[in-house]
């Protein structure tokens, strides 16, 4: 899928007496070829558009296990020659702090050299494949965290900095279907003025499940005007002091516009597969966890907001 291409080059340059003018240098290497890497992918094998808001780049979904394979091209121009110390791919799985690139953690790399060091007079195609590769935790795009997986080609040199290019592909993996997914029930309450119960058919769900569920109103002496179910992600990077918690609201679901009287029973049906929601993640690497809650809301005729927040379990049915 549509990859820009790096540019980089060499040239032999005859001994002179005089010092080396580095930005001229510079500027000679950097005309003599350009790089390029691709993923050899089935045409069956699914792709999904990359990042936050899923907007960017379509990228192949790997799953754990599977051979990653592809080709890498250096093309030299007419004319020009590459002396290099060598070229090599890398498949790497990265652990990202969005808002500190410098930080970054590479959990895995897996290397391959495609060329020794020498010149390079002519372009030239290399094939290459990393086999039944561990791919045991997904790409996660967050607020402060990211999970990444690519393959990274580099041509290194001597005089220059070294040319290198890298192609994101996505890793998503099948959950295992819980064993027990025992309903969740509850009671909320303040003394004297409110009393509700709620319960939701089961604690686990898939990414395109149904959350259903009812709330009973037991006692109401607030005037509620609304209430409404959200869907909250809570996103825990880093450990000890440095560890840092976001909650982001994928959704406000009203479930009640009106005032509710006693005994009433209100319905509850949300449909999971429209909103951007992931597999829950412990622990990653160290570095990352992921939680989902179910957040009830009620709101008073005085905009004053009661709330009680319950933790789900959600896992990948299907790739994709």
């Amino acid at each position: 899928f549509g990859s820009s291409l790096s540019q980089c080059g060499g040239i032999s340059l005859i001994p002179s007496p005089a010092p080396f003018d580095h930005n001229m240098l510079q500027g000679l290497f950097g005309g003599a070829c350009t790089v390029d890497i691709n993923l050899d992918a089935e045409a069956t094998r699914k792709t999904i558009q990359m990042g936050r808001d899923q907007m960017g780049e379509k990228s192949y979904i790997y799953t754990d296990g599977e051979d990653v394979a592809g080709s890498a091209i250096v093309s030299i121009r007419p004319g020009k020659k590459l002396d290099h110390q060598g070229i090599k791919v890398e498949l790497i799985g990265q652990v990202e702090n969005v808002t500190d690139r410098v930080e970054k953690y590479d959990f895995f790399t897996i290397s391959k050299d495609l060329e020794p060091p020498g010149p390079l007079l002519e372009s030239k195609q290399f094939k290459w494949k990393f086999g039944s590769v561990d791919k045991s935790c997904e790409t996660y795009a967050g607020i402060n965290c990211r999970v990444r997986f690519f393959v990274r080609l580099t041509v290194v040199r001597n005089y220059a900095s070294n040319v290198v290019k890298e192609l994101d592909f996505v890793v998503q993996n099948l959950g295992i279907p819980p064993e027990l997914n025992n309903p969740i029930k509850m009671e909320v309450g303040i003394e004297d003025c409110l009393h509700i119960e709620f319960e939701y058919n089961q604690s686990k769900y898939h990414l395109k499940d149904v959350v259903v569920g009812k709330v009973y109103f037991l006692l109401v002496r607030i005037r509620i005007k609304h209430m409404e179910l959200d869907i909250i992600r809570r996103e825990i990077t880093g450990q000890g002091q440095s560890q840092v918690t976001e909650n982001e609201t994928l959704t406000k679901f009203e479930i009640m516009d009106g005032i509710p009287v006693k005994t009433e029973s209100i319905p509850v049906r949300l449909y999971l597969s429209g909103f951007d929601c992931g597999p829950t993640y412990n622990n990653v690497q160290n570095k990352l966890s992921v939680k989902y809650f179910l957040n009830l809301v009620l709101v008073d005729e005085e905009d004053r907001r009661y709330f009680k927040q319950q933790e789900i379990f959600l896992w990948r049915k299907k790739i994709g």
